[in-house]
C-alpha cells in the first residue's frame, strides 16, 4: 500500500512542528506550509489524500475555500482545528461538509485517530450551503469555551443536519432547551418551525391534546416540517407515552428532541417510564455540564449578559475584577440561569456603573436567605442526613472509643469554612470574621482539617 499524505495548514509554527511529526511517526508522508494559497494550489493539483488545517492562515478563513475545494476534490476529507471554540465555529465547520472539527487544545492521539479513520471511511457529504445566521458571538445560542462545552459543540455539528434524535440531559437552568433550539437553528433549515413543550408545567389532557391533536386538528406530533422539543420527558404521562411510541415506529412526523433532568434509566427501572421508549429517545444524548463545572467559561457569560441587558434598553455595567472572582467562587446551584437572573438584575437596579463585589455578595446572600426561609428547617435537613449516614455507626459503635461526635463535627466543619473561604476569595481575615472565630483558630482549624493545600 502506497504512503499516504497529509496536507498540513498551520500558521503557528509550535503547532505544526508537533503535528508534522506525530503524523510522520504514524507513518504518514506530511506536506506543511502556513499558506492558505499553497495549501490551495496543492489539493487543485490532486496531491493529499487528507488535510489537517486550522481556521484562519494569515487572513483567511478556511471556511471561504471550503466551497472551492468541495468543488475541486469533493472526496477529500478535510480536517478543522480551532481555537475559536464556539458553537459558530463547529456549526460552520459542520455545514461546509468538513470530516470532522477538533477544538484546541486536543489529545495529538485523538488527531491521529481521527486522520486514520477519515482515510479508511467516506468522507461526509456536505449537508448544507447556506450562510450563517448571524457572527456575534453575544448572539450564539450557547456560550463558553470549557472543554466540556466544546463536548457539546461536537454533538450538536454532527446531529444538527440530520434527522436523528437527540436527549439533552442536565440539571435544571444549564441550557438544554438552548441546544436544542441550536441544533434547530444551526441546521439545514429544512425544518421550519420549533416547538417547545413543558411537560413538567402542563395537565395530562393538555400534552395529549398538543401533542397528538384531536380528530379535527393534527397535534404538533403530527407535523414533518417541525422540531419539537420536550421538555422534562420524565414527566410525560402513560398514556401520552404510549402514543409517542406508536408515532415513532411509523414513518414521518416532527423531529424529537427531548430533555430530562432525571435519568430515564431509574424511571425505565421503576416502572414509571416505558422502556421501548426510552430507546427510541436515547439516540444521540447530549450532557449539558452544570456551571459548576465550567466556571471558566464565567467571564464570557457575563459580558454577554450585560451586553443583552444593553439591548433591553438598560444602562451599561461593568464588573470589577474583586465581583468577578466572587462569581468564580461560587457553586451557582441554580447554573447558567441563576447567572443570568442576577446580572439582569444588577443591570436594572444598581445605580453605580460599575458591579462591586459588595453589590455581588449582597445579591447571593439574599437568594440564599430566600432559600432558607422558603424550604424545610436547616436543623431539620441536617436530622435526616444524620438518620441517614450516622445512624448505622451510631448502633455499631463501642462506648469506649467512639469517634462519632468529632468525626461529625469535621464533617460539617469542612465544607463551612471551604465555602466561607470561597465567598471572600480565600482571605482568611474576612472568613474569620464572617464566621465570628478567631482568625488564629481559623488558621488552626484550616490546618487540622486538611484545607491548607485546597
Amino acid at each position: 500500500m502506497s504512503q499516504k499524505t497529509i496536507l498540513l495548514a498551520e500558521d503557528d509554527a509550535s503547532i505544526r512542528l508537533v503535528v508534522n511529526q506525530t503524523l510522520v511517526t504514524a507513518g504518514y508522508q506530511v506536506r506543511a506550509t502556513s499558506s492558505a494559497d499553497a495549501l490551495e494550489r496543492w489539493i487543485r493539483n490532486g496531491e493529499g489524500d487528507v488535510v489537517v488545517t486550522d481556521v484562519y492562515l494569515g487572513d483567511t478563513a478556511i471556511f471561504e475555500l471550503l466551497p472551492s475545494i468541495k468543488l475541486a476534490r469533493p472526496e477529500l476529507p478535510v480536517i478543522v482545528m480551532s481555537g475559536q471554540n464556539t458553537i459558530l465555529t463547529a456549526a460552520s465547520a459542520a455545514r461546509h461538509g468538513v470530516y470532522d472539527y477538533l477544538p484546541k487544545p486536543f489529545d495529538i492521539d485523538q488527531l491521529t485517530n481521527l486522520v486514520g479513520r477519515a482515510l479508511k471511511g467516506p468522507p461526509k457529504k456536505d449537508a448544507a450551503t447556506r450562510a450563517g445566521k448571524g457572527d456575534a458571538e453575544t448572539n450564539l445560542p450557547l456560550i463558553g469555551r470549557s472543554d466540556p462545552m466544546q463536548e457539546v459543540y461536537r454533538i450538536i455539528s454532527r446531529v444538527m443536519n440530520t434527522d436523528l434524535t437527540v436527549l439533552i440531559e442536565g440539571e435544571s437552568g444549564t441550557g438544554k432547551e438552548l441546544a436544542a433550539r441550536a441544533i434547530h437553528q444551526l441546521g439545514s433549515g429544512e425544518r421550519g418551525v420549533f416547538k417547545a413543550l413543558d411537560l413538567a408545567a402542563m395537565p395530562t389532557e393538555q400534552i395529549s391534546k398538543d401533542l397528538f391533536g384531536t380528530p379535527e386538528e393534527p397535534g404538533l406530533a403530527f407535523q414533518e416540517d417541525a422540531t419539537l422539543y420536550l421538555d422534562e420527558i420524565g414527566d410525560l404521562p402513560a398514556e401520552a407515552q404510549t402514543q409517542l411510541v406508536k408515532l415513532m415506529r411509523e414513518a414521518g412526523g416532527a423531529r424529537i428532541i427531548a430533555s430530562t433532568r432525571q435519568p430515564l434509566a431509574k424511571l425505565v427501572d421503576n416502572g414509571d417510564f416505558r422502556e421501548d421508549l426510552f430507546y427510541r429517545i436515547n439516540v444521540v444524548r447530549i450532557f449539558m455540564p452544570p456551571l459548576r463545572q465550567r466556571k471558566e467559561d464565567i467571564p464570557e457569560l457575563v459580558r454577554a449578559f450585560l451586553l443583552r441587558a444593553q439591548r433591553k434598553g438598560l444602562a451599561a455595567k461593568q464588573i470589577e475584577p474583586a465581583a468577578m472572582d466572587l462569581m468564580m467562587a461560587y457553586d451557582w446551584p441554580g447554573n447558567v440561569r441563576e447567572l443570568e437572573n442576577l446580572i439582569m438584575r444588577l443591570a436594572a437596579l444598581s445605580p453605580d456603573p460599575v458591579i462591586s463585589q459588595r453589590d455581588i455578595e449582597r445579591e447571593l446572600r439574599a437568594e440564599a436567605l430566600k432559600d432558607i426561609s422558603s424550604n424545610t428547617s436547616f436543623e431539620k435537613e441536617v436530622e435526616t442526613l444524620l438518620h441517614r449516614y450516622i445512624m448505622a455507626d451510631l448502633l455499631q459503635a463501642s462506648p469506649d472509643d467512639s469517634k462519632i461526635h468529632q468525626e461529625v463535627l469535621e464533617q460539617v466543619e469542612r465544607p463551612l469554612i471551604k465555602l466561607a473561604l470561597s465567598v471572600t476569595s480565600g482571605n482568611k481575615l474576612r472568613t474569620a470574621a464572617l464566621l465570628g472565630v478567631n482568625r488564629n483558630t481559623l488558621r488552626a482549624r484550616i490546618n487540622s482539617l486538611g484545607l491548607a493545600d485546597d
